[in-house]
């Protein structure tokens, strides 16, 4: 029988769950104690010194692994690939596309997750399991990276590790800040998500692609387009990039030739220069730890090392 049968069984009752995994959510409407943290999602959250964690996002797994629980890691989503070694950890799936079977599999004790993971009734037959869910916020800003932080310092009992961690991303912030203030020069850019068909795809307003090339001192052509959204070939010539940012993983040869074939691509300073950035997308986009380092290394490639 399927976790989901299982779970879905009436003679699965709560308390017998609860029993199975020697665990314990706490009630709704009880009042918070220390150390239990109210997660993005607005659900008041317990865990008692977790020892099996199964991470979903980049950014929870990246957090993880600065305050010192990598070893406690036991499942990982796609995206979190690369951040902690290889076979370390079996990979449940893409972090939007994941089964409620293969999380409750790994047997956890605690289950970390960004609010944009899913699908949504995996999230509910998850947090039906009795299984601790934390959901950290998903907001492409440097306060959002620090209530991550927060959230699982304090859920973990590691408040003064949480504490720094979060005073050095503060601090790279401003470093970061400066460094592009100071720049000679605020060049446009774009961030290509995707290419098919001569058609790209590129990150708009209110996306974390948008709010990494602010970081590293360039100026978006697409703030204008609200999300991830094909972006028409008048729009390049009307406003024509001096740089391109797109996914390390496509490859850097790979998009090239394809911007060179894309006519409204190939006119502009970013192609005749070959001003073509390659980044690792989990990293940049996650808003994690990891999301101020890539970010730095944009804004030096961008700005000439400045």
């Amino acid at each position: 029988m399927s976790v989901r049968s299982v779970l879905q069984s009436r003679a699965f009752t709560r308390r017998t769950l609860l029993a199975f995994t020697g665990l314990s959510v706490l009630p709704l409407g009880k009042t918070a104690l220390a150390g239990d943290v109210v997660d993005a999602a607005g659900l008041k959250i317990a865990a008692s010194a977790p020892k099996r964690i199964v991470s979903i996002g980049s950014a929870p797994t990246e957090i993880l692994v600065e305050l010192g629980f990598a070893e406690r890691i036991v499942a990982i989503d796609t995206t979190s690939q690369g951040v902690i070694a290889d076979g370390h950890a079996p990979d449940i799936g893409y972090m939007r596309a994941l089964a409620a079977e293969g999380v409750l599999a790994q047997t956890p004790d605690l289950i970390i997750a960004t609010m944009d993971s899913g699908p949504k009734e995996v999230i509910e037959t998850l947090r039906a399991s009795g299984v601790p869910l934390l959901q950290l916020p998903i907001e492409p800003t440097i306060d959002s990276i620090v209530a991550k932080i927060n959230m699982l310092g304090s859920l973990l009992d590691v408040q003064a590790k949480a504490d720094a961690l979060a005073a050095q991303v503060r601090k790279q912030a401003e470093e970061l800040s400066e460094r592009a203030s100071s720049a000679s020069s605020k060049p446009k850019a774009l961030f290509i998500l995707s290419m098919a068909n001569n058609r790209m795809t590129v990150g708009g307003k209110d996306t974390a692609a948008n709010a990494v090339l602010e970081l590293a001192g360039a100026t978006n052509i697409a703030s204008d387009v609200e999300g991830y959204k094909p972006f028409s070939p008048e729009l390049v010539v009307a406003n024509p990039p001096d740089v391109i940012v797109i996914m390390s993983n496509q490859g850097h040869d790979a998009q090239l030739a394809k911007i060179l074939e894309n006519e409204a691509l190939a006119a502009t300073p970013a192609a005749k220069n070959k001003s073509l950035f390659p980044v690792d997308g989990a990293a940049l986009l996650s808003f994690g730890t990891r999301t101020l380092h890539a970010a730095s290394a944009l804004a030096k490639t961008i700005h000439g090392g400045v």
